[in-house]
């Protein structure tokens, strides 16, 4: 088979030697032979398009990708030279063309494929096959594959098989920087568990990484720092001399005159000011040099700093299993705030060297914040990206005019960081170093090319100490910028306290009084962001997925909105990068007016690989969502008093829980005990078991005296509740000064078990059933159970025993008001009371037939689920995943019914928006309630003796014990 591969390859070299590598005329011809060598029928049978067709919008680099007879295109059209889904996209060049100059076509092309984004692009000149993987790594090929050197190095084209397999690629840096960052990280740990200052190693390993990127890129004197490695490791030399000896001389502005550190050029830049070598061992030693013998060329500053952060105090987690921020997701900030507007002034420039003269001179003189630096992986994108600006305007100059001078003059110092993490400052003035070393590198490539370019050089190391500065941004005066780009914090208000003490805490509330203190910290960052901003000033940042919900929003979109700003790009959520599980949003502003389309993308799933939609809109809002803006609504006093719609109850702890077998014995013992022992259903009983499967003990407001003659339960109460409460009380007194705390009053009670909101039992004690659905689910779910059953906190309650009212509910429409107004957890939704109940406005006159025709339409839906479940032995979650399929539904159908006559009951149009008419709805619901005039509530709208007509019996009954 090999030889075979072999042979093809071969034959098809020797056929792109005939060909005169014209882009146009020959670039099908040699793609459909290269398919043809690697085993596909051609390249249309392999699943692939030619000539796949972009339009572009004139004046913008937004993107619309058409096949065939699609929609109409707006403005010039583009056409990728091939596409095959999910496998990769190949634009050819005519031979000789350096391929480097066409890396933003390609990447450009690449971004707006959806949803179905090849893993990979290759970009080609007939001669050369440049493979990019811009998931991974951005700016540099993955791979460079001359086309005579095929049959050697076809293991990097294993993607492109008729049957895929995983490509191996020679210039990988994400491996080579993983490894690198695991073994300085061991090493790290090694110094400091023998008793080093851990200060002095930090430094001492900081200098080491430059050194090595020196020497690999050729900075150092070739082999320098391995030699000495070696000579430590292999033959006892002292590592406090000779490391120790070179860092000196780099520190050093005069040229050592003689000896092994002659050629050593002064480096200084603030990380060689203090030169504290450290002595050691024999087993460190190896290992640098095993580290030594890694490309450090290739290793990645900016993901080299995450890595060796987040391992080098976690024995059990090395850089190998690290989370980091991809560049690809770092441009979703980088791209719109920063390289986009200068992209479009520059095409917009053309070849009018006045305008790109003023350009250049603006762009030199364009500052950035990243107010929360970290290692700083943001500003290390965001200045190789204007190095690449500049660049494109230089090139157009000497374009015009060949005496015009190549000289780089983007300079580190328009860079600013802040961070509260003396180590990752560290790092971010490290990462920025070696990102001013790489830049010369890529001069030094380019003027093997037409594309020569003075880069300024690249020694003495810019010292950045007055540039990234180790303070806390929310009390600390940021530095002037243009564009504010980052990463910022999120932690629930509930862990702020928990995570940084009871006195930040109150220290963050008095700082930012107007503040919610229920809005997520990273708000603060999005508010502060935008007054810093100069008027036409730009930022990105990325947020909790929850920035654009409830308070989290108000306090951070709804007030950039409310105070000029024009959300210009954004992601409205995906699955971050950075950290496992967590799902972000990424919003893009300008503080200003911005006319025309607007981007909006929003990731369908729960993983890294799950599809993209992406829109174009208008106006994004502050819910970051195509659909109507429902943020205006408010709450309906209708809906809140009487209050009906509560959370279950929630247990100080698990003491309070009882096994079936517990509980039977206990009120076997004693029978009265039934008054304190409840079934306790979860969210999870409700879609998976259709039934409680755990018991309570629950005194309700039972004083001490009366729950102490349940005596069986109160013992086990007393056993495995007293004491863990009155320790919390105890701790939670010393951490906060106070003598009145939460938990200090739960101790004054500690044998109660608690509402999350008060009134949830009483709101449903005179009720034969309840409406209860998860909290936290992807499509609530609702069901009567009987109140004998408890609910748990993580369920929403609705204390209402008729039909209509659970139509109402399960209704699609409601569904629609759920999903625009409610909370996230991950990529699942929340239902929060006083986002989407509270401001629900509910059929404001329907007529007794169009009441009954709901009630029967929610009658006749859960019978033909109870019926289907017992059919088929499956779980009302299961049952509802059969709405994911296509095609006939059964379940599918009682939904429309129930939707067509919840539709009625509002004198809703089948065609009309929910949305948009519940918006309506709830305004004017809101205008009549301020004038006094009372609305139609929640709930069965006729008099009390016409309520059993709509009440069956049907419900989720308490287990027999």
């Amino acid at each position: 088979m090999q030889e075979d591969l072999k042979h093809s390859l071969n034959e098809f070299i020797q056929f792109t030697q005939s060909l005169k590598g014209d882009e146009r005329s020959e670039a099908q011809t040699f793609l459909d032979h290269f398919f043809r060598a690697l085993g596909h029928d051609g390249v249309i049978e392999a699943g692939a398009t030619f000539e796949f067709r972009v339009a572009k919008k004139p004046g913008s680099p937004q993107l619309e990708l058409i096949k065939g007879n699609g929609a109409k295109p707006k403005g010039g059209k583009k056409f990728a030279d091939l596409l095959w889904p999910d496998r990769v996209l190949i634009e050819m060049k005519s031979r000789g063309e350096n391929l480097e100059k066409h890396y933003d076509q390609a990447f450009d092309y690449w971004t707006y494929i959806v949803p179905k984004r090849p893993p990979f692009v290759i970009l080609c000149n007939f001669d050369e096959f440049w493979i990019y993987d811009f998931n991974t790594q951005l700016f540099d090929p993955v791979d460079r594959i001359k086309t005579a050197e095929l049959p050697e190095n076809i293991s990097s084209f294993n993607f492109l098989f008729p049957i895929w397999k995983k490509p191996i690629f020679g210039n990988n840096w994400v491996d080579v920087t993983r490894r690198a960052a695991d073994q300085m990280a061991t090493v790290f740990r090694e110094i400091v568990d023998r008793g080093e200052d851990r200060e002095r190693a930090q430094r001492f390993i900081l200098q080491l990484l430059v050194a090595l990127v020196a020497e690999d890129i050729g900075l150092l004197p070739e082999q320098l720092v391995s030699e000495l490695l070696h000579e430590c490791a292999d033959e006892g030399a002292s590592s406090y001399d000779l490391i120790g000896g070179l860092f000196r001389q780099m520190a050093t502005k005069q040229t050592a005159p003689a000896g092994r550190y002659k050629s050593v050029q002064h480096f200084n830049g603030g990380l060689f000011e203090i030169v504290e070598p450290i002595e050691l061992k024999s087993a460190e030693a190896y290992r640098l040099c095993e580290s030594a013998a890694e490309d450090w060329s290739k290793v990645r500053p900016e993901i080299f700093g995450t890595l060796f952060q987040d391992s080098m105090d976690k024995r059990e987690r090395h850089a190998y299993g690290g989370h980091f921020t991809s560049e690809f997701d770092i441009r979703k900030v980088v791209g719109p705030t920063i390289v986009r507007p200068w992209r479009e002034r520059i095409e917009v420039a053309d070849k009018n060297v006045g305008e790109l003269r003023k350009a250049l001179a603006e762009l030199r003189r364009f500052r950035v914040l990243d107010p929360a630096c970290g290692s700083g992986n943001f500003l290390f994108i965001a200045y190789r990206e204007m190095k690449r600006l500049e660049r494109d305007i230089l090139l157009r100059l000497r374009e015009v005019s060949k005496r015009e001078p190549l000289e780089s003059a983007i300079s580190l110092h328009q860079f600013f960081g802040i961070d509260i993490i003396p180590l990752a400052v560290e790092l971010a003035k490290v990462t920025l170093m070696l990102a001013k070393e790489l830049e010369f590198i890529e001069a030094q490539k380019l003027a093997e090319t037409d594309q020569l370019l003075i880069e300024e050089k690249p020694l003495p190391l810019d010292n950045l100490d007055k540039n990234i500065i180790c303070a806390d941004a929310l009390f600390t005066e940021w530095p002037k910028a243009h564009a504010i780009i980052g990463n910022p914090p999120y932690l629930g208000s509930r862990f702020l306290a928990q995570e940084y003490g009871y006195d930040y805490a109150r220290k963050v509330y008095a700082r930012f009084p107007e503040v919610a203190k229920m809005a997520d910290l990273c708000t603060h960052w999005f508010r502060l962001a935008h007054d810093a901003l100069p008027e036409g000033g730009r930022a990105g940042l990325v947020g909790t997925n929850t920035v654009r919900q409830g308070e989290t929003r108000e306090a951070s979109l709804d007030y950039i909105v409310a105070n000029g700003g024009t959300i210009t790009e954004a992601v409205s959520s995906e699955v971050w990068s950075g950290e496992a599980a967590v799902h972000v949003s990424i919003v893009n502003w300008i503080k200003g007016k911005q006319d025309g389309a607007k981007r909006l993308m929003t990731q369908l799933g729960d993983h890294a690989e799950s599809p993209w939609k992406v829109e174009e809109v208008s106006r994004i809002g502050p819910s970051l969502s195509s659909a109507t803006d429902v943020t205006a609504a408010s709450p309906l006093e209708a809906n809140l008093k009487p209050k009906r719609c509560f959370q279950g109850q929630n247990p100080v702890n698990d003491g309070f829980f009882l096994s079936s077998s517990e509980a039977s014995e206990m009120i076997r013992s004693a029978p009265r005990n039934c008054e304190v022992i409840f079934p306790y259903m979860i969210g999870r009983d409700l879609v998976e078991n259709y039934g409680p499967t755990r018991w309570i003990i629950d005194f309700a407001q039972r004083d001490q005296f009366e729950a102490r003659s349940y005596e069986v339960p109160w013992r086990h109460v007393e056993q495995n509740v007293m004491h863990e409460v009155v320790a919390r009380a105890e701790r939670e007194k010393h951490e906060t000064g106070k003598q009145k705390t939460r938990w200090s009053r739960m101790a004054e009670r500690w044998w109660q078990f608690r509402d999350y909101m008060p009134g949830t039992m009483s709101a449903i004690a005179e009720l034969p059933r309840y409406i209860m659905s998860p909290r936290v689910t992807k499509r609530p779910i609702f069901e009567f159970i009987s109140s004998r059953i408890h609910p748990d906190g993580a369920t929403m309650v609705f204390p209402f025993a008729d039909d209509y009212s659970f139509g109402i509910l399960q209704s699609g429409i409601h569904f629609h008001w759920f999903r625009a107004k409610c909370s996230t957890l991950k990529a699942d939704f929340r239902y929060t009371s006083d986002t989407v109940f509270d401001t629900f406005s509910w059929p404001q006159k329907p007529t007794r037939a169009q009441i009954k025709a709901v009630a029967n339409a929610a009658v006749a839906l859960r019978a033909l689920r109870r019926e289907t479940m017992q059919k088929l032995n499956c779980s009302l979650r299961n049952l509802y995943r059969t709405l994911e399929q296509p095609g006939d539904n059964p379940l599918r159908d009682a939904h429309a019914r129930l939707d067509a006559a919840v539709r009625a009951a509002y004198g809703m149009p089948a065609t009309a928006d929910p949305l948009a008419f519940l918006l309506e709805l709830n305004v004017a619901c809101a205008a009549k309630e301020k004038t006094g005039e009372k609305i139609t509530p929640p709930g069965l709208p006729l008099p009390p003796k016409d309520h059993a007509d709509f009440v069956t019996e049907d419900c989720i009954q308490p287990p027999k014990i």
